[in-house]
């Protein structure tokens, strides 16, 4: 019900920009694409935090569209935009549209994110997406590439979620190592789920580094002791142990 309620709200968002019905029904499929994918952690994480309700939904939601915005570029990239049929001229528009309702949900009144904090996660996804370039261009992947494109498209950007949805409670501290520990780990396993070629084309000594890391990481998101963190680690340790040697 949790990832429920965010998702309405964002539904409720979207109608309330009285766009074009086809502009819309486009965003609507971009968001049922990427449903439920973070919503139950963002909903989990600021109730955990300790967010008012209304500052939570508004939060929880803005960074629905901007992680939505960021998964349709994905899709575009690897060429699996298959909830458009034209995703070659729908999917840049609609990229375009999420990312600036995003921003303009953030910055709301409702979410109350403090302006210096939304400046500097804004930045630090800015900087997420630079690796993306490095990734599109790789011919052969290593562990020490893994990495470097690890740490920007998925750390990064969880850094930057958490420190938008805790911005003011008693979890802001932990923001940024939490976010980026989060952020490594789910890449990691969803490359090993997904038998992604940046994981299964690496020899084996890198792999093993590469789920190293991971574990390094699920280590620190243990050490916060948070429920919500909890609950996604309970979806990622079983699947490290499967690559081990």
């Amino acid at each position: 019900m949790s990832a429920g309620a965010l998702y309405q709200e964002a539904l409720r968002v979207l109608r309330r920009m009285e766009l074009p019905d086809v502009a819309e029904r486009d965003v609507l499929a971009t968001l049922e694409a990427g449903q439920p994918g973070p919503l139950p952690l963002f909903y989990e994480a600021g109730a955990e935090a300790g967010l008012p309700r209304p500052v939570l939904l508004s939060r929880g939601v803005g960074l629905f569209f901007c992680f939505c915005a960021g998964n349709l570029a994905d899709d575009l990239i690897d060429g699996e935009c298959t909830y458009h049929a034209q995703p070659v001229r729908v999917g840049p528009c609609v990229q375009f549209l999420l990312q600036n309702l995003a921003f303009a949900t953030l910055a709301g009144p409702d979410a109350r994110v403090p302006a210096p904090v939304l400046a500097d996660a804004m930045r630090t996804l800015a900087l997420a997406a630079g690796p993306q370039a490095l990734e599109v261009r790789a011919r052969e992947w290593t562990a020490p590439l893994f990495r470097q494109v690890a740490e920007g498209i998925a750390g990064q950007q969880w850094e930057a979620y958490l420190r938008v949805l805790w911005a003011g409670s008693v979890l802001e501290p932990r923001a940024p190592e939490a976010g980026r520990a989060l952020g490594v780990a789910a890449h990691v396993v969803e490359d090993i789920r997904s038998r992604d070629v940046r994981f299964t084309s690496m020899p084996p000594e890198d792999r093993n580094v590469v789920v190293g890391w991971a574990r390094g990481a699920v280590q620190a998101l243990r050490r916060h002791d948070l429920r919500c963190l909890d609950a996604a680690l309970r979806r990622i340790e079983p699947i490290l142990p499967e690559v081990e040697s």
